[in-house]
């Protein structure tokens, strides 16, 4: 894998996992309609507390086992299958998300409190969706970056992950403050099914490379 197809796999994967619709997006939009664009900031920050140290984990993991996991057929298999699948299943739910009259409404008994901060980290560190695409997809991608450039290939997918985060929760905290519901758009809803269908893409990719 190059640099460019890295960045351009990783941006795809994160990008519709981002626009997935779940109890951090719609925390984040019930306290937009409040505090605006810094709530959606705070969501991020609370976000990567918890993601970012993962990352080094599972980094750390792989780099200790990384000639097993380079080398090792079955151990290739069994995480690219993990990967593959989970991106289907993603895939799928999104599509039905999308496709459901229902747009979703925001968990405001999630936002109880006032600190966004302490609700982002309770949101994202009890998700198990969230802990589960770490496991599975991520750690693909964890792998593919440390076989392209070690170290610095995990920096340069992280990096490539994690700024759309702050711009994703921080934009709908923002146009939520102006009255714009994101969620009931037929834009939106468009956008979430494209994504549907690119992370079914993705998982299939993910399927047909370990063979």
């Amino acid at each position: 894998m190059d640099l460019v197809t890295l960045i351009v796999t990783v941006v795809v994967i994160s990008v519709s996992g981002a626009l997935a619709p779940g109890p951090l997006f719609f925390a984040t939009i019930s306290y937009g309609t409040k505090f605006g664009a810094k709530s959606g900031l705070a969501f991020s920050v609370a976000h990567t507390v918890i993601e970012f140290p993962l990352v080094i984990l599972l980094s750390i993991l792989v780099a200790f086992g990384s000639k097993t996991v380079t080398s090792e057929p079955v151990i290739r298999l069994i995480i690219g299958v993990a990967g593959g699948l989970a991106l289907l299943v993603l895939g799928a739910l999104q599509i039905r998300e999308g496709l459901s009259s229902k747009s979703g409404k925001s968990s405001e008994s999630v936002a109880a409190s006032k600190n966004p901060l302490l609700v982002g980290l309770v949101l994202t560190g009890l998700n198990p969706f969230f802990i589960g695409w770490w496991l599975t997809v991520g750690l693909k991608l964890i792998i593919d970056a440390w076989t392209f450039a070690f170290l610095a290939g995990v920096g340069i997918m992280y990096l490539s992950h994690i700024w759309m985060d702050y711009v994703w929760l921080t934009v709908v905290a923002y146009f939520a403050k102006m009255g714009m519901n994101v969620v009931g758009a037929k834009g939106y809803k468009a956008v979430v099914i494209v994504f549907g269908a690119v992370l079914i893409f993705f998982g299939l990719l993910f399927l047909t490379s370990i063979f």
